[in-house]
């Protein structure tokens, strides 16, 4: 006859009191299979999630995401740090360009997939510091804990027996009052807790560590709160100035300007700067390291409503500052001078033209556009070589960088340039599709090549083109350039002082102990009985000596400090 179910009941809680009939572990089918889970529902899946991105695991996962996110910044040129850079790459890789822009890798820190990671991080980060900072502000608060009745379970313990003699009964007294002195005096928050027949203090200390934790994690929201605020007063400028001549802080004046939402260019500081002059040096032929460039500054002039105009040089990693903009020194050309005259001897353009470099030695792809004056629009593109070399195959070269044989060759295209179209056009890019090429390449005519002060002749009969000499004015046959970014960040300040917060933070976070110590003493009949122990909050390798070091200094003190209470009629 098989047990009846009560019977089968009875057995099981026999066999295992702590586990219920209904458990899911149960080896009963019809009970297990009647536990079923609570649904959650809206509000319940919502909790959930709110728990996980606010939790600490997820911060960090998040902060180690947003490291990553970076990374695309610095391998990528940026549209708002190095248009140019752009230009080059999509001119270098121009059938994975589009791609790579669709997903913004040249506005990373613009992208919607950044300012995900960047949200998530910073809701996380506040998620996690209130409710703790809560916590943290109540164990402030709060009194330390009362003393343990057995502190020699405690892992670091300590006791010493000191003889008290007639002063034994309130001996007690003395050494934990002497121990909550000593202790306060060590930085801890103290609190008494005495009993019958015995006395004892309670101390702990470390309360910074959770502070500096607290500090660390609040200054990371400030530091994406300045960023993100401070971004949108924030812009960011580039100029090419050639010797000579002068930038004005316009909107109308910037070679490209990528401003913060919150910025419309025109409450710009009014100040203008000229380059008087750009300084580089290289180390001379047959010398180690021949070529290659020693210190480059660009002296500057600049000017201010109402002051004086001062000199400044700025040189690469060591940008200027004037009115909150920061100027830096972003790289440096040749620009020589070309003046270009149509078939009736009218000038239809003269410039100094900045030539690009594309290699070390200083070898320089440059672009000039005629868009009027001419019987067609012309497109000049050229090759500025400040040393001219020859290679085997006889195309030209530069040899070294600096300006020692300069030579200048040219191809003539005409056509619509496309200017007319309203489309934005790159100064430095020509787009030769549908041009007309007229000298160099299979048009059977030589490039046009010319040295400072040489003029040439234009193909068809249009006219000249002259190469300035430029020596009477720089001291050189051809003048250089200089390209200077321009910014302006009110957040800079912010975040230097967020990122200080969270350093001292993190500093306090990781080296200060958080640690609870208790000394109990009691009367015996051999004296007083002192007993010291503490315990660690988390890892603290250095408990026990601390708990050794308050034992050692209060016993030593505590020999000369109880009083010895003289007998009845003995003076006092």
């Amino acid at each position: 006859m098989s047990p009846s179910r009560s019977e089968t009941d009875t057995t099981n809680e026999a066999v295992d009191p702590l586990r219920p009939r209904d458990h899911a572990d149960s080896d009963d089918g019809d009970n297990a299979a009647d536990v079923t889970s609570p649904a959650l529902g809206i509000v319940g899946w919502a909790r959930w999630a709110w728990r996980q991105l606010t939790s600490m695991r997820t911060a960090l996962v998040l902060l180690l995401f947003l490291a990553i996110a970076a990374v695309p910044g610095s391998l990528f040129p940026q549209r708002t740090a190095d248009p140019n850079g752009v230009i080059q790459w999509e001119r270098d890789n121009p059938d994975v360009f589009p791609l790579a822009d669709a997903i913004g890798l040249f506005d990373v820190y613009q992208s919607p997939w950044f300012s995900a990671i960047y949200l998530l991080l910073f809701t996380s980060l506040i998620g996690c510091v209130i409710p703790r900072a809560k916590h943290h502000y109540k164990a402030l608060r709060s009194q330390p804990p009362r003393t343990p009745a057995r502190l020699s379970r405690l892992p670091d313990y300590r006791e010493v027996t000191v003889s008290a003699g007639a002063a034994a009964q309130n001996a007690a007294e003395e050494a934990v009052e002497l121990a909550e002195r000593q202790l306060r005096r060590a930085g801890y928050r103290v609190h008494r807790y005495d009993g019958r027949g015995w006395a004892s203090v309670s101390a702990e200390r470390g309360y910074l560590r959770e502070t500096g934790n607290l500090v660390f994690h609040i200054a990371l929201i400030g530091v994406l709160v300045s960023v993100g605020i401070g971004g949108g007063f924030a812009y960011t400028g580039q100029r090419v100035v050639v010797e000579g001549t002068t930038f004005v802080n316009a909107l109308s004046d910037y070679s490209s300007f990528n401003p913060g939402r919150f910025i419309d260019g025109t409450g710009l500081a009014p100040y203008s700067m000229t380059l008087d002059e750009f300084e580089v040096t290289y180390q001379l032929p047959g010398t180690p390291g021949a070529g290659q460039a020693g210190d480059f500054s660009a002296n500057v002039t600049i000017r201010q409503p109402g002051q004086d105009d001062r000199s400044e040089s700025v040189i690469v990693n060591y940008p200027i500052t004037v009115e909150g903009d920061r100027i830096y020194l972003l790289g440096n050309g040749y620009a020589p001078t070309l003046t270009i005259r149509n078939p009736e001897g009218e000038v239809v353009y003269s410039e100094s033209q900045p030539f690009l470099p594309q290699d070390s030695f200083m070898t320089s792809l440059g672009v000039i556009k005629i868009p009027d004056g001419m019987p067609e629009q012309l497109g000049l593109v050229g090759f500025f070589y400040p040393t001219q070399g020859v290679l085997p195959s006889g195309a030209y070269t530069s040899v070294y960088p600096d300006a020692i044989n300069p030579v200048l060759t040219l191809n003539v295209f005409s056509g619509d340039l496309g200017i007319d179209d309203g489309t934005p056009r790159s100064v430095y890019t020509l787009d030769v599709d549908g041009l007309t090429q007229h000298t160099g390449a299979d048009t059977g005519a030589d490039s046009l090549e010319l040295t400072p002060g040489a003029t040439a002749d234009l193909p068809n009969g249009w006219g000249t083109i002259t190469w300035e000499d430029d020596t009477a004015v720089v001291g050189e046959p051809v003048k250089r350039f200089a390209s200077l970014q321009i910014q302006n960040d009110p957040s800079g300040t912010w975040v230097l002082a967020f990122a200080t917060l969270a350093t001292l933070g993190l500093i306090a976070g990781m080296f200060v102990p958080r640690r609870r110590v208790w000394i109990k003493a009691h009367t015996t009949p051999a004296g007083v009985r002192v007993e010291y122990a503490g315990l660690a909050r988390g890892e603290d390798p250095t408990l026990h000596k601390a708990v050794r070091d308050i034992a050692d200094t209060h016993a030593a003190a505590l020999t000369g400090t109880i009083s010895h209470t003289p007998p009845e009629g003995e003076d006092r």
